[in-house]
């Protein structure tokens, strides 16, 4: 049997393992880059080992070193997670190759599959070799790995060659690997899954289906099981398709097999040769551990012939730290307090205090939520992502809490194309109307000595300007005989802490909390504006700022001082959280000042480059 299990990899999903393995009394053993030496999941492992260095590639991507840690840590068994080396099939050799259990499929099956062009072709398919006009647009896909790395899609042919160079360089930096191969790309089709469980006695359970539709940037943010409005015979074609990917391979463990529906029609996309980061979904439905599942099956024992029967309905949201309303810009910086209502399920790699630093995947947290109908089950993921608590770096949460309560989505009429459509509407929430006032009380009530307190003369009233969401927003209150007074509300009570406000004979409540400059009043977060700004701060017309921390990958060839750049030009590319972001020219001018060069460290809001506009 096994009894100590090291997990090659870091944040929720080795939590997520560790907590299974915890429940049948296996020991667990843990890895971290420098970067995360404090990290929850290395915290909460009973053994950790280090792996020098930050990067990806001299850490979690070095396989050698992670079977040596395992090997020194009395280990005697390799969960791979999920992203890295856990469709990596030298990696799955190297570890049985030690004499250690691998948690997973034969390498073989690896193989076979996690190349997509050569699975493509074990399903009768084929890559495009040439593209023409004809063929547009077209999907520029990384070949091993997955989470929407390596992606590019390409509507006009001559940014194939740069879309190209950028997924290789991508995937490379991500999975070890920069193959990439190009495919037709069927737009607004529904991303559908089977999630399938194998053992070596030749039982191959298809769990039902998942919808991933709603995806940025080719990863997914919102899925669900089962795939709502499916016919039943499309339902029972996915998995036929489904087993067959993994008789074909001689499949052990648990595995996903993707395709693209569209107009009635089953596209085959890929399998994914590991657990899905929307197992939860399925885990919910079905009654099922699946981390459980997969030491079982590892260790030798049969599943029953059949699967349990499904119940209910299940949604998971992926809680990322990144602002949708900027490109999807990943956020770093301190996580005060994250928290969830009672009725979900939260995993997640953080607990309050941890730092979201600049070198990984910004997954802060999934929150599942499980009911008898699918109605149900999104008025209580909504409700609870509304409710939570979320002090620290701009998420995703407005846009998760509006996906879900968008028309498109409950009426189950959503495809890949939904956040292409919808972006600018979901990332929009106008904040209740008296939190910026709620925000000023609470911050009076502290008795701030700036503002001194109640005087026998009437005083002036005291001005509070916040910013939320690219809006500002300016209050006014007085410190009175009678305490705090603003006009056209009663204020019933003001603390520090909480603030209740009577506005037309409603009472309004809102929770305060503040760190630093950033204040939290409900589900809202403010910046605190100064009254007068600091001169030192302000940058010249045409400056490039850095939108978030990361590392300066790629210049454009021959960028210097002087050179003449066209509006919308890219000029260098940034990677922060094992993605790749182009920073483009704002106008059309001449770069006057470039600040930036290849392997920099910048931090967020760094001078990178200043372009000065033509005159007109």
């Amino acid at each position: 049997m096994i009894t100590s299990v090291l997990v090659a990899n870091r944040g929720e999903i080795a939590c997520r393992i560790f907590r299974t393995c915890a429940d049948l009394g296996i020991r667990t053993v843990a890895v971290h880059s420098d970067a995360d030496a404090g990290a929850l999941h290395s915290r909460v492992a009973d053994t950790a080992v280090r792996l020098p260095g930050a990067a990806p590639a001299d850490t979690y991507l070095r396989g050698d070193l992670l079977v040596k840690a395992a090997l020194a840590a009395g280990a005697d068994a390799v969960h791979p997670g999920y992203g890295f080396l856990s469709e990596n099939p030298d990696f799955a050799r190297a570890v049985q190759d030690a004499g250690l259990v691998w948690i997973g499929p034969p390498p073989e099956a690896i193989e076979a599959m996690a190349s997509k062009t050569r699975a493509k072709e074990l399903m009768g398919l084929a890559p495009l070799e040439e593209v023409t006009e004809d063929d547009l647009p077209v999907l520029v896909k990384a070949a091993a790995g997955g989470g929407g790395r390596g992606m590019r899609v390409v509507r006009h042919l001559k940014d194939l060659p740069a879309a190209l160079e950028s997924a290789r360089a991508e995937a490379a930096s991500a999975f070890g690997d920069g193959e990439v191969f190009v495919e037709p790309y069927i737009e607004d089709g529904r991303h559908v899954e089977v999630q399938i469980l194998a053992d070596t006695h030749g039982t191959v359970w298809p769990l039902g289906t998942r919808d991933c539709s709603l995806q940025r940037r080719h990863q997914k943010v919102i899925e669900e099981a089962p795939a709502p409005a499916l016919p039943e015979e499309l339902t029972a074609e996915l998995h036929t398709l489904a087993v067959r990917a993994a008789r074909a391979v001689d499949y052990v463990g648990a595995g996903t097999v993707e395709f693209l529906v569209s107009d009635g029609t089953a596209h085959f996309l890929e399998m994914n040769t590991r657990l899905q980061v929307e197992h939860p979904v399925t885990e919910t439905v079905f009654g099922l551990d699946l981390v459980a599942e997969q030491l079982r099956v590892a260790e030798g024992h049969a599943l029953p012939a059949d699967p349990p029967p499904a119940s209910g309905h299940a949604i998971e949201a992926r809680l990322y730290a990144e602002d949708p309303a900027r490109a999807w810009a990943p956020q770093t910086g301190t996580l005060h307090r994250l928290a969830v209502p009672e009725g979900v399920r939260l995993d997640t790699g953080y607990e309050d205090g941890d730092t979201i630093g600049v070198h990984y995947d910004p997954l802060l947290a999934k929150v599942i939520a499980h009911a008898p109908t699918r109605a149900e089950a999104i008025r209580r993921l909504a409700g609870a992502l509304e409710r939570a608590t979320l002090h620290g770096p701009t998420t995703n949460r407005t846009l998760l809490v509006n996906s879900l309560r968008h028309e498109e989505f409950t009426s189950a009429r959503m495809d890949t194309g939904f956040y292409d459509r919808h972006l600018r509407a979901l990332t929009t929430a106008a904040p209740d109307p008296h939190a910026p006032l709620a925000a000023a009380l609470a911050e009076a009530a502290e008795g701030d000595p700036r503002f001194g307190g109640f005087r026998n003369v009437p005083s002036q009233p005291q001005v509070k300007r916040y910013a939320t969401a690219g809006e500002e927003h300016e209050v006014r209150y007085r410190h009175t005989r009678n305490g705090l007074e603003a006009v056209g509300v009663r204020v019933v009570h003001a603390d520090p802490r909480r603030v209740v406000l009577e506005v037309d004979g409603v009472q309004r409540k809102f929770v305060v909390t503040r760190h630093g400059d950033r204040i939290h009043v409900n589900a809202t977060t403010f910046t605190a504006i100064p009254r007068f700004p600091d001169p030192t701060t302000q940058q010249a017309p045409g400056s490039l700022l850095a939108p978030m921390p990361g590392t300066v990958v790629r210049v454009a060839e021959n960028l210097k001082q002087g050179t003449s750049v066209q509006a919308g030009q890219p000029l260098l590319w940034l990677e922060a959280m094992k993605m790749e972001h182009k920073i483009t020219a704002p106008s059309t001018g001449t770069l006057t000042a470039l600040h930036a060069a290849v392997g920099q460290q910048v931090e967020m809001g760094a001078l990178l480059a200043v372009v000065q506009g033509q005159p007109t």
